[in-house]
């Protein structure tokens, strides 16, 4: 493989936003892209996955350069050397990396990966946590998954085409997709592309959506013509998936915390063709109480750890720490309480979440079941999604009716 000196420095770049600066990985590599408009896809892929491959490993690769934060520049340019030699390849005759101990280097992994921590490159609170709620080989196995790397899934959006049509024009940009019959809707690439820049996402004939949250929305039975909640709305990827599973019939509500992403929200839906949505920004509780007994149906896609999205998301086991499950877990459980209010009788409720940890799922609806309010609700069913054993990302979901 031949190295271009050029994109290896944007990746120290974009490594050292990441790691010195605190940002998000996916914020940090989309700015250094924007940097060379000469840089071809294959440049990009280059840069994007060689820095979200040395931010998922590490404290191995750390480790094994010798090397700790704050990274100085050199200590970045280690850290791409032993990502190099780890690949199989030559370094490049590059003064960066003049003296650089290769045979050191190999002797260095061989050791460390016989510890899971090193191996799979996590902190030890983390895997401790793990081990505390799952049986040791699946959590191996699991984690294991979550480090590979992520396909890139398409949500079909059937308020403008069909799967099979979309199949079609995505064949005329040369990229190749296949279709799962347990995923109804998804198109997964065969090689990754960036499907951003193609006229049919402008058009909103797709969302990019992992194939595991695309289970959520129809876990929820809506019809068309309901009145739907989505309580944790976001930037709106299972609203919009609402809105086509509803034909636009009937009315859905979104809420958020934060107004940034709800008018992001309202940009997808006009790209998307969704017309039956209504934001709504969570700025005190009355906003909540007016809903009170009205509402069909209620999407709670709680806040969580986010364990079970490491694939698309490998910095969060750096920022993550113990303080926040506890934190986060008792928000999980108020917003049940809170949201739960809004259903009327007979109506459905979804609490769903990102995470594989039974304290932030199975836990919690064990807990809101058990309380005053959760008395008047039944468990309908109740599912699981692992890395290891759905080839996707990790999703928990708990459909809940009202007696």
């Amino acid at each position: 493989m031949r190295f271009h000196h050029n994109l290896v420095v944007a990746t120290t770049q974009a490594l050292h936003n990441i790691f010195n600066d605190g940002k998000y990985a996916d914020q940090a590599i989309q700015k250094i892209l924007k940097k060379d408009t000469r840089w071809g896809s294959r440049d990009r892929a280059f840069i994007a996955e060689t820095t979200y491959d040395i931010v998922r490993y590490k404290r191995l690769y750390s480790a094994i350069a010798d090397v700790q934060e704050p990274f100085k520049p050199q200590d970045l340019w280690r850290l791409t050397s032993v990502w190099i030699i780890l690949k199989g390849h030559d370094l490049p005759a590059w003064e960066e990396y003049y003296n650089t101990p290769v045979r050191r280097i190999k002797g260095r992994f061989d050791e460390l990966r016989k510890k899971r921590v090193m191996r799979e490159s996590i902190p030890n609170w983390m895997d401790e946590l793990a081990l505390n709620q799952l049986e040791e080989s699946f959590w191996e196995k699991e984690l294991h998954a979550l480090n590979e790397q992520a396909n890139v899934v398409l949500r079909v959006n059937e308020l403008k085409t069909d799967i099979n049509t979309l199949k079609e024009k995505l064949v005329a940009h040369d990229i190749a997709t296949d279709i799962s019959p347990e995923f109804p809707n998804a198109l997964v690439l065969r090689e990754r592309a960036n499907v951003f820049s193609l006229p049919e996402f402008q058009d909103g004939l797709f969302e990019v959506q992992d194939a595991g949250s695309q289970k959520i929305a129809p876990f929820l039975q809506v019809e068309p013509g309901m009145r739907i909640l989505d309580a944790c709305a976001g930037a709106g990827g299972k609203t919009l998936h609402l809105a086509a599973l509803t034909q636009n019939k009937g009315q859905i509500i979104a809420t958020d915390i934060y107004s940034s992403k709800l008018k992001e929200l309202k940009r997808r839906a006009r790209r998307a063709g969704a017309h039956n949505i209504e934001t709504r920004l969570i700025d005190t509780t009355k906003v909540i109480k007016k809903l009170h007994g009205k509402m069909d149906r209620i999407l709670i896609d709680a806040p969580c750890s986010g364990l079970g999205v490491l694939r698309r998301n490998p910095d969060a086991k750096w920022k993550l720490e113990p303080q926040f499950l506890e934190t986060i877990q008792n928000t999980q459980q108020e917003i049940l309480q809170s949201y739960s209010k809004v259903l009327k009788s007979g109506g459905k409720l979804v609490y769903a979440t990102c995470s594989i940890l039974p304290s932030e799922n199975q836990d919690q609806v064990k807990i809101f079941l058990e309380s005053e309010i959760g008395k008047e609700f039944e468990l309908e069913e109740e599912k699981s999604l692992f890395a290891h054993l759905d080839g996707f990302d990790g999703f928990y979901m708990a459909r809940l009716s009202k007696k």
